[in-house]
């Protein structure tokens, strides 16, 4: 008889029982349930398997898209455990909440697209799906931190930490600054 592991902490330290999602729209697509090591293997490969992927190992996945990083998991899984600690020294609250609270704060509500009418393109404000909002929020986070880290002395962890602390308080930061700049062209294209 096989048994099912359930965790109930990210990095077996961070619990998730006390984690709220306030906005309901992204509720289902922020899964907080951490397989073995964060690491499924590409069976989310399919975007409707996405939305069942811890979120922490789509930040993982993400911060693997740069060079630096590039199928280096190990690295990264130790970026953003690093960067929760350092999340929990700075503001005393679990990060996971405050990742959590900075993903429903990045993630824009409406975006534009383009519309062919006869020979012109004509753009057009859109809402944005659940799902998208989520993928949007986690890339310009880890932009943000990117951005941060790059040609300084600061540490990826601490620029990622400093990228989530600020999109949680909805501070001035990389990632609200592009929300705010997609959803102010949505209004432009109404």
């Amino acid at each position: 008889m096989q048994t099912e592991l359930h965790f109930d902490k990210i990095f077996d330290e961070w619990p998730i029982s006390d984690v709220a999602v306030v906005d309901i729209g992204i509720e289902k697509h922020i899964n907080l349930q951490p397989v073995s090591a964060l690491h499924t293997g590409g069976r989310h490969a399919k975007q409707t398997y996405e939305s069942k992927v811890c979120v922490v190992e789509l930040l993982i996945n993400k911060l693997m898209r740069m060079e630096k990083n590039t199928g280096q998991k190990q690295k990264t899984y130790k970026i953003v455990k690093n960067a929760f600690e350092l999340i929990y020294q700075d503001t005393e609250k679990n990060p996971a909440q405050v990742f959590v609270d900075a993903i429903q704060n990045a993630g824009p509500m409406e975006e534009t697209i383009r519309l062919r009418f006869g020979g012109i393109l004509v753009p057009k404000a859109v809402d944005v799906s659940s799902q998208r909002r989520v993928e949007h929020a986690l890339r310009f986070i880890v932009q943000g931190a990117q951005k941060c880290a790059f040609k300084s002395k600061r540490s990826m962890a601490r620029c990622l930490a400093d990228e989530l602390i600020a999109a949680s308080r909805n501070a001035k930061c990389h990632s609200i600054g592009k929300k705010e700049e997609k959803e102010r062209v949505a209004r432009a294209a109404r």
